[in-house]
């Protein structure tokens, strides 16, 4: 390869209201509104279809960005992918962080799932104003010792097992012991 990637840019996502999701950001995590732009056509298809693009500051360099596009029909989502699936992982510091980020989004009526312990770092998840699923997580304290245990040979390996199976490989599921410990113990669907 010629080429290497440096890091993410931006994602962008598409928004049903610009104003809310620029104030709902602001509101319950803090993102700063870092810039904008709109126009009639579309610049790299040059199709008439009026957007507005706004971006938000996600912390160190990151950004995320919307699009409102009025003309298209209401967005929806894929009706064949389970909604925990597509989601957008944020970082917080520590515990004590995510804790207190808990706290004050449901003290704001959002529902929360979590705090889950994925081993290697401990989420919660929401929904913004237009539908997509948000994780907000920290790192555990182990989590540099734990993914050591995970080694290159271990991950193609995995990868290999999946591709010929489609049944979850055994290798890593000391990552989730204890989260899953109660669901392990009912019998799987279709069993």
């Amino acid at each position: 390869m010629s080429f290497k990637i440096e890091k993410i840019h931006h994602v962008a996502y598409r928004c049903k209201d610009a104003k809310e999701t620029v104030e709902w950001y602001k509101k319950h995590l803090n993102m700063d509104f870092i810039l904008a732009f709109a126009e009639d056509h579309v610049p790299s298809t040059k199709a008439f279809d009026p957007y507005m693009h706004i971006f938000l500051d996600a912390g160190n360099g990151n950004v995320l960005a919307f699009f409102e596009v009025p003309n298209q029909p209401e967005m929806g989502f894929d009706p064949n992918t389970p909604d925990w699936v597509q989601h957008l992982a944020l970082k917080v510091k520590d515990r004590e962080a995510l804790l207190a980020a808990k706290e004050q989004l449901e003290s704001a009526g959002i529902d929360i799932v979590g705090v889950t312990n994925h081993g290697i770092f401990h989420s919660i998840y929401f929904f913004d104003p237009n539908g997509h699923r948000l994780e907000l997580t920290y790192d555990d304290i182990a989590s540099e010792e734990k993914v050591s245990m995970i080694t290159e040979e271990m991950k193609y390996d995995m990868l290999e097992e999946w591709s010929r199976t489609k049944r979850a490989p055994a290798h890593t599921q000391f990552l989730h012991a204890d989260e899953l410990a109660e669901a392990k113990k009912q019998v799987p669907v279709g069993e």
